[in-house]
């Protein structure tokens, strides 16, 4: 039989895993506040969060094979395919085959799409900052780094 006391610390251990308590549920609803946010700003740009997150990979290396995309963005063919698909028609990437292996699509920038990186990377900031507002720099560079050990951890 477990005792009283044995009871109470069970319990208490329990509710820092169980929602809306749990890091994961309170991790999980921060990035759907940003991403909410951040929607509602890229709305007259027609685009969407995963549109940028898209940029962002080819503002770093323009002419990405979309294999290598999609490994950056750990995406599936299927999904990335659509996103690329409404892109390309919103004009800010171009498709092309690889001029030595044509079995693979290299993903270019447009001028329109080289634009935006003037425009949306300070609305991004713009969202972090008020995010973080209230938290220290150092604080700020340490939760991004647990963060980041966490994904690595269970990687």
């Amino acid at each position: 039989m477990v005792s009283p006391s044995v009871k109470q610390k069970l319990a208490k251990g329990w509710q820092e895993v169980l929602a809306p308590h749990s890091l994961g549920y309170r991790i999980k609803l921060l990035s759907q506040l940003l991403a909410r946010n951040f929607q509602e700003k890229l709305e007259p740009f027609d685009l969407t969060p995963f549109h940028w997150v898209v940029l962002c990979c080819l503002w770093e290396e323009d002419g990405l094979p979309t294999s290598s995309l999609g490994e950056k963005l750990q995406q599936v063919g299927g999904t990335l395919t659509g996103v690329l698909d409404r892109m390309e028609e919103r004009g800010v990437i171009r498709r092309e085959r690889d001029t030595r292996d044509r079995r693979i699509w290299r993903i270019w920038l447009t001028e329109a799409g080289k634009q935006l990186k003037t425009e949306l990377p300070p609305i991004s900031m713009e969202i972090r900052d008020r995010a973080m507002q209230g938290i220290p720099q150092a604080e700020r560079e340490l939760f991004s780094e647990l963060v980041d050990q966490a994904i690595a951890n269970l990687s």
